[in-house]
């Protein structure tokens, strides 16, 4: 591996413009700075309010209990989301219409499914805010075979249901339950407040030197391994760049969105997937890990979302492949991150945004916005560190395309959400109670406190599993 340094960044010396003049433009100026640009403001006309972006969004609606007034959230993530597409915009992406509203995108499967606020369980219900015997937890039980972990988790035979298990965790420490649970691959958090400074939002590892050559007039080719909402998201946002994306999944283990049986969830795969080739392969076969192997030699980008562990099982090495391809970039997504042992830790969107701040945030402004204590803890927005971390991964994955390639860029759910809570973050408990107070009384004279939001137009839909299998193959892959 080369060593750091200032040009291991994607955009390293790169003079770039931004237009507009708030705090979806600052986001966007930090956000090209950290990716190794050099962002000039050209001011331009005034960002909307974050508190209004946050409403509009419809991500308000979605926070707070079900019986209670909406909650504003005295962070601006959603104008965050909308920084990210303002990034794009400043390296000459033309992103469509259909996807240049951020924050929208924030808050559309919560729209596609009907989904509502409903305090400390999570808008799709497999995520709950419990207290420990010193802090507040989230406990996402999202899978299946997570309920049969309880027991060992706690030691207890008798924890079976939300009954038992919020009963029992009073009786044990944060800290002790939580490296239980993540040694048992429990997807569990603590819900701590962002620090002011928080950690880079990515980290860049520069594996192989950088393409000379303008890559600006040309299609990348983008092999997509990540599953669920974050990675396709992101994939997504690529294809609406002009990427051809690839789509490959495993003939054993399909993307687990094409199981969710909701009204809806159908809807939302497509947005996601539309566009995009499908590829299955079988991994424990090795012509299917051979033809695996050669897809990702051919590609410009690849996305994944598996644990680092997973994927050398199979063979697949991001280092060795980044050294052997001049010119690809690798977006890796995870909870937490690629060191050890963070490495090993599983995390959903819900439980990534309490670990990123978010819930702490709402309990600690919880008197200025109407919030009784009993409704002081909550989520907020669906499952949101994973869209925000879609849309981020995705000016990572253009920013490192458009600097010529050979770096892996390790994005964490968790990292992204702290990066953005903590954006602008009021630097005392009573400036963050007081702006909590200003922007929910911007929301509620502007009438947008209850604003529902907005499901997209459908527009395309994604293909059927496998359906591109062997023409990909044959083109790419033979």
């Amino acid at each position: 591996m080369l060593p750091a340094a200032d040009t291991a960044m994607p955009l390293a010396a790169w003079a770039v413009d931004v237009h507009g003049d708030g705090v979806a433009s600052r986001y966007a100026a930090a956000l090209l700075e950290s990716l190794g640009a050099a962002p000039r403001a050209c001011g331009g006309a005034a960002d909307e309010h974050p508190a209004l972006v946050w409403a509009r969004s419809g991500l308000m609606a979605l926070t707070g209990a079900r019986d209670a007034p909406p909650r504003m959230l005295a962070a601006p993530l959603a104008a965050c989301a909308d920084g990210v597409v303002r990034a794009l915009a400043a390296l000459g992406a033309r992103v469509p219409e259909a996807y240049a509203d951020g924050a929208a995108l924030l808050a559309e499967r919560a729209a596609l499914l009907g989904l509502q606020r409903n305090g400390a369980t999570s808008s799709g219900g497999s995520c709950r805010l419990l207290r420990s015997a010193d802090a507040m937890l989230a406990v996402n039980l999202a899978r299946r075979d997570d309920w049969g972990l309880l027991p060992a988790w706690l030691v207890d035979s008798a924890v079976v249901d939300w009954g038992t298990l919020a009963q029992r965790l009073r009786r044990h420490g944060s800290a002790e339950v939580v490296e239980r649970a993540r040694l048992l691959g429990l997807p569990v958090a603590a819900a701590t407040l962002p620090a002011p400074a928080s950690e880079p939002w990515c980290r860049v590892q520069r594996h192989a030197p950088p393409l000379a050559t303008d890559r600006g007039g040309r299609r990348p080719l983008v092999v997509d391994l990540s599953s669920l909402w974050a990675g396709p998201l992101c994939a997504q946002v690529l294809h609406q760049l002009g990427a051809r994306v690839i789509k490959v999944e495993s003939a054993l283990r399909p993307d687990g969105a094409r199981s969710d049986a909701r009204a809806g969830a159908d809807v939302f795969f497509d947005r996601l997937h539309a566009g995009k080739a499908s590829v299955v392969l079988d991994f424990g076969n090795p012509a299917g890990l051979a033809r695996l192997r050669r897809l990702l030699q051919r590609a410009d980008i690849v996305i994944e979302s598996a644990r680092p562990r997973a994927l050398r099982q199979l063979g697949i090495d991001a280092a060795q492949l980044l050294a052997g391809n001049p010119g690809l970039s690798w977006v890796a997504l995870s909870g937490y991150g690629r060191d050890e042992p963070a490495a090993h830790w599983v995390a959903f969107g819900d439980d990534a945004g309490v670990a990123g701040g978010l819930s702490a945030l709402l309990a600690a402004s919880s008197a200025s916005d109407g919030g009784a204590d009993r409704d002081a803890w909550a989520f907020c927005g669906d499952a949101i560190a994973d869209p925000l971390t879609g849309l981020h991964a995705a000016l990572a994955a253009w920013s490192a395309w458009l600097g010529g390639g050979g770096v892996l860029v390790d994005i964490a759910m968790q990292r992204v959400v702290a990066h953005c809570a903590s954006f602008e973050l009021p630097s005392s408990a009573e400036a963050l109670t007081e702006r909590a107070r200003r922007w929910t009384d911007t929301v509620r004279a502007a009438g947008l406190a209850e604003r529902r939001p907005l499901a997209p137009q459908p527009r395309g839909r994604a293909r059927e599993f496998g359906a591109d299998t062997a023409a990909v193959l044959g083109e790419l892959a033979a």
